[in-house]
């Protein structure tokens, strides 16, 4: 990506978002902001004492690039981006427990083996939920709340989370569809219309057979939803509503299906919710009924 980066800043995030908002943007950076970005985020109190020249020089980059960078974070300035630090090292100097590496090797026991993925998990949940945007998901809630019908497109580990959507949309008795076949989404794709709804789920954002079907529901003048790790990435130009996730730092032994699944399925569970919320006398009795419908199915495994 090129430094004509997306600025957008009418809600700088709180101090304690500025660590996922680095981890979740760095990628699209160019290296010269990422070294920037890194810089903030490893030692916000060092960052915080410094002038937009100071840290440009620190980091061997630009003063342009700098206020460029606090700009992609979400800050009007360096000023705020400067605030944010100050706050944010005062959080860390009030005693929190220092992070523990996430890396596992493969001769790690399993108790350790456990205690870091968990930690990566809360982590990676951490991050999503402080860079997730409200008003995003609030406009895509209510879309999904009044749609006559919903798709939901992914391909993968991302085809396992557009299930989930799926399923939990059904249960509280709206109709909505998750193809696992890309043609079938295309076409299915080409049936949507205003009012209905698409949603797309790609950690990279690139993802051709994702893409595709979101475009075509998007020309059809369905309401379309992207949920990807990459803010700045070509499903985005297709989505009215942009769900941004988060992911740990990928490994050998933990490939980054496996993070962004869990960051997905949190975007996922608060869309039901607030779904669920907002058509409540109709969701009540659908999840009612298909827990009776289902109940005997649960007592059966009792017997021998």
């Amino acid at each position: 990506m090129t430094d004509e980066v997306k600025e957008t800043f009418a809600s700088p995030p709180a101090p304690g978002a500025l660590a996922a908002k680095v981890r979740t943007l760095s990628p699209s950076m160019t290296r010269s902001m990422q070294r920037v970005a890194e810089a903030v985020a490893g030692d916000p109190a060092g960052c915080a004492a410094l002038t937009v020249t100071g840290l440009a020089e620190l980091t061997g980059t630009s003063e342009a690039t700098v206020v460029r960078t606090a700009r992609l974070l979400g800050y009007p300035g360096y000023r705020d981006l400067r605030l944010a630090l100050a706050g944010l090292a005062a959080q860390q100097q009030s005693g929190r427990a220092p992070a523990i590496t996430t890396d596992i090797a493969v001769d790690d026991p399993i108790a350790d083996v456990v205690a870091k993925l968990a930690y990566d998990e809360q982590q990676t949940l951490a991050d999503t939920a402080a860079g997730l945007d409200t008003v995003q998901l609030g406009a895509a809630v209510t879309a999904l709340a009044a749609a006559r019908r919903t798709d939901v497109y992914g391909i993968g580990a991302s085809g396992l989370v557009a299930q989930d959507l799926t399923q939990k949309l059904l249960r509280i008795g709206l109709i909505a569809h998750a193809p696992g076949d890309p043609h079938l989404a295309v076409t299915n794709a080409v049936q949507l219309r205003a009012g209905d709804v698409a949603i797309a789920i790609t950690h990279s954002g690139s993802t051709g057979d994702v893409i595709e079907p979101l475009r075509v529901a998007f020309e059809r003048g369905a309401t379309t939803v992207a949920v990807t790790g990459r803010p700045d990435s070509p499903v985005t130009q297709y989505a009215d509503h942009v769900l941004t996730t988060s992911t740990s730092r990928e490994s050998e032994l933990r490939p980054a299906a496996m993070s962004s699944r869990t960051s997905q399925l949190l975007v996922v569970d608060c869309l039901f919710v607030g779904v669920a919320q907002r058509t409540y006398e109709q969701a009540a009795p659908a999840l009612a009924a298909s827990y009776e419908a289902l109940a005997h199915r649960h007592g059966a495994r009792g017997r021998p």
